[in-house]
Order: C-alpha cells, then structure tokens, then sequence
C-alpha cells in the first residue's frame, strides 16, 4: 500500500494545484518512483489512498494503464483517516493471508523491498536524526517511543531509531484493527499492541533515505534519485 492520500502542506505552493504523489523528482513523480520501485520488487497488487486532488491520481494511473500492475483505489475524499484508519479502510483490498507492505509516497531510498523480513510485523529504521525515535529492546522488538524535545515517552526506553515510513504489517495485526476508530495514527495503534504482539524493528545495512516532505528537499532529492 502506498500512502498517497495527505494533503503535503510542507510543499506548497506546489500542492496548492497537484497531490504530493505528483510532485516530480528527477522528472517522475514520486509516485512513479515508488510503483517503479514495488514493481521491480515483484510487487504485484497495489493499493494507493486518496483525498487531496486525488482524481488527479486516478487519471495519472489510468493514463498509463496502472504500469502493468493490479493497482486499487482506496478512496478517502470524504475525509483523512490519517495512516492508521487508512490502512483500516484499505483491508478489503489486500490478500486476507499475506503481508502488506506499507511504503510512503515520499520515501526514497535503496531499501531492496523484496528482501524484507515478513513473518512478523516490522518497522524500517535508522540511525538519523529526528524529534521522535522509536524505541527497542535488544533483540530489536518495539517497546516504546520518545519525544526528545519535550521528554515524553510512551512505553519504555530503549535503542532509540528513526522510523523510516516503511512497515510490513501481518494479517494477524490486520485483524486487531477492528476495535479502533475509523481515524487513528497507525503508531498509536503500534504503540498500544506491541506488549501484547511482536513488532520488530529492522536496520537495512547501507541503507541511504530520504524524506521529500518539504520543498527545500526537491532539489537535494533530483541528486539522491540519480544517485540511487
């Protein structure tokens, strides 16, 4: 699943007439770079939520024929559910007995998605700076969060790594959704879960990232995707 469907006020004016997902990097937009990248992975059904602009979305995925791949339409117009109720909503549309791979439309990187653990629930991580860390035990299971600009934690402390946007969700955890509102942040939903059921954070080696979430990022970006 590809979470498309936020409204990208970090990158105005841009977004004031176009969705995040068809912000251009490197002349694709970065959409097309995370499909491209899904599809080489041998990904082969995808879903990607919508709200802002999103027929936008839906005419850019037609116009070239969803790139070969079963892609499906989670449609949040209505209203945001932010990334927990969107995955929620979305669960009719996956395989009830496989993994999904959850991956932000505005991550780059070099995470080989096809090579990531999938018999349990994990969070890419890494070791950069950030306002927020997760927090993990040593054998890298989830235990809690913290806010270093202001001290709150939730849970407990541990080895504190920056989430990455990208996350393997089981069946299992799908099903644990069913008691929780229609819109809730899906770190809350692990935040709460993680005493009970296994979440395992996962440190890629070599592993080079990058937010485009703000628009003096694009042109860094137009350098990190040759690169890449």
């Amino acid at each position: 699943m590809i979470f498309a469907a936020g409204l990208g006020t970090r990158l105005k004016p841009l977004t004031d007439t176009m969705p995040k997902a068809l912000v251009r990097v490197g002349g694709q937009p970065l959409l097309w770079h995370v499909v491209m990248k899904l599809k080489a992975a041998g990904y082969e059904r995808i879903v990607v939520n919508v709200h802002h602009f999103a027929q936008q979305i839906v005419d850019y995925l037609a116009a070239n024929n969803h790139f070969g791949l079963d892609i499906r339409i989670s449609d949040e117009t209505y209203g945001l559910l932010e990334t927990g109720g969107g995955i929620r909503k979305a669960r009719h549309l996956f395989d009830p007995l496989s993994p999904v791979l959850i991956h932000n439309v505005d991550i780059l990187s070099n995470l080989p998605l096809d090579r990531l653990p999938d018999d349990t629930c994990t969070l890419v991580v890494s070791q950069r700076q950030t306002k927020r860390y997760l927090q993990f035990d040593d054998s890298m299971r989830l235990v809690g969060w913290k806010n270093i600009e202001t001290g709150e934690v939730r849970g407990h402390e541990g080895t504190p790594l920056a989430f990455s946007g990208i996350h393997v969700i089981t069946p299992e955890l799908l099903a644990q959704m069913d008691e929780w509102p229609e819109r809730f942040p899906i770190m809350d939903f692990y935040l709460k879960v993680c005493s009970q059921h296994t979440i395992c954070g996962y440190e890629a080696g070599n592993l080079r990232l990058m937010d485009v979430g703000k628009l003096d990022t694009l042109e860094a970006a137009n350098d990190f995707i040759k690169q890449l």
